[in-house]
């Protein structure tokens, strides 16, 4: 099992995510908030983030110590290094960060350069999460990558010079067009590379997209929904004897030298339902008993901050979405987010020790009816009980988190 303690992970901390949603040109399978040729209003957005946290802070005597900030987007990297590192001091000056904060940084290869990088470092940001999606140039014109395999060894040979020791790389199966044996020579090659941690992700075609309509209009091969498991299936295999632990449904990470799982920590924030702070355009957040979300646009988002209107605590002026979450919401959103760490599932103990019930009592019917179709199991780890995904669960893992909504 996953002691999370021993990989830095402890449930009193909070995180915070900042949204930059700028980007060089948008992908054409890509329905995140992101905006391309709007790079202008850089200086105000980075302002802007800067009132915010000013905000939240306000707040300081209600927020806990945090200890990970993860800069998404977008692309975070086209962001100078000035303007990171006002983000980074003023987060530091403001909140109470844990000395051993992750801090991770979102990038495209094609945005990163070793004088960057080596700077980057000296701020304090100590992981890079990087958009590689494949290896091969078929993949990644399907998708409109702005980059080749080149551009990625090379970025991870610089990130390395400049002292990174943490690196993820992003990959995408069930391509149209992708074969199996081309996605599993996309796994060789990153095994080679040996990134510390990978996200694997089956595309998605989402309505408004470029690809999407290519793939209305019949100019896109249909998705085969067998091939995408079967090279999720030789994802498992393969990474597994190249010694990266799958931890999450579509997450890996290898042990560093002191055996400690280098997994995202941020991202187990999310998949513990424990608090986290968003800021920026179009950013989310989920702390002191509410969800929250920003405004999208961005220059909505830099002019709310600008007018300072008024808004509810815990929101900011860029606060759109304020809602209240119940303790039975709080429980369904844990088991849909908690299955997915394939190993460590949910504990039974925790369950009951924040809830004051067992995942029994309250979703007895619904994990026996899982567990008859082979998709739950019951492990037991020490003095509790664990629930989990089994393998044929993580192939048909959203058929099991809607059950719980």
């Amino acid at each position: 099992m996953i002691d999370f303690v021993a990989i830095g992970r402890c449930p009193i901390l909070t995180s915070i995510y900042i949204h930059v949603p700028f980007c060089r040109t948008r992908c054409g399978y890509c329905d995140f908030n992101t905006y391309a040729g709007m790079q202008h209003l850089m200086p105000a957005y980075v302002s802007a983030l800067l009132s915010e946290i000013s905000y939240i802070t306000h707040m300081a005597s209600m927020v806990t110590p945090i200890h990970t900030i993860y800069l998404g987007g977008g692309t975070p990297s086209l962001l100078s290094i000035r303007q990171v590192e006002r983000i980074l001091t003023e987060i530091t000056k403001k909140f109470n960060l844990a000395r051993d904060a992750e801090i991770t940084m979102e990038a495209n290869p094609g945005s990163l350069d070793l004088k960057y990088l080596r700077h980057l470092r000296i701020i304090g940001v100590n992981r890079i999460s990087m958009g590689m999606q494949s290896s091969h140039p078929d993949d990644l014109r399907v998708l409109e990558r702005g980059h080749d395999t080149f551009q990625v060894i090379h970025s991870i040979k610089d990130a390395r010079k400049a002292g990174f020791e943490n690196l993820s790389l992003d990959l995408i199966y069930g391509i149209p067009g992708q074969t199996l044996d081309r996605w599993r020579d996309t796994l060789k090659l990153v095994i080679g590379l040996a990134p510390q941690h990978l996200s694997l992700y089956s595309l998605t075609i989402e309505e408004g997209t470029p690809l999407h309509t290519l793939y209305r209009k019949g100019s896109l091969p249909l998705l085969d929904e067998d091939l995408s498991a079967d090279m999720y299936e030789a994802a498992m295999d393969d990474l597994a004897e190249s010694g990266y632990f799958q931890y999450e449904i579509s997450n890996w990470a290898k042990k560093d030298k002191d055996g400690i799982l280098l997994a995202s920590r941020h991202n187990l924030q999310y998949w513990l339902n424990e608090p986290y702070i968003g800021i920026g355009a179009g950013a989310h957040g989920s702390w002191l008993g509410f969800r929250l979300a920003n405004k999208s646009g961005i220059l909505p988002y830099i002019q709310s901050m600008q007018q300072q209107s008024t808004f509810s605590i815990p929101g900011t002026p860029a606060t759109e979405v304020l809602t209240p979450v119940n303790s039975m919401t709080q429980m369904q959103e844990t088991m849909m987010v908690g299955l997915r760490l394939t190993e460590a599932g949910l504990s039974n103990k925790s369950f009951v020790n924040r809830f004051g019930k067992s995942m029994e009592e309250v979703f007895g019917e619904i994990i026996r009816d899982l567990a008859q179709k082979g998709l739950l199991e019951w492990v037991e780890s020490g003095d509790t009980s664990i629930l989990r995904l089994t393998r044929r669960g993580r192939l048909l893992g959203n058929q099991v988190f809607r059950e719980f909504v």
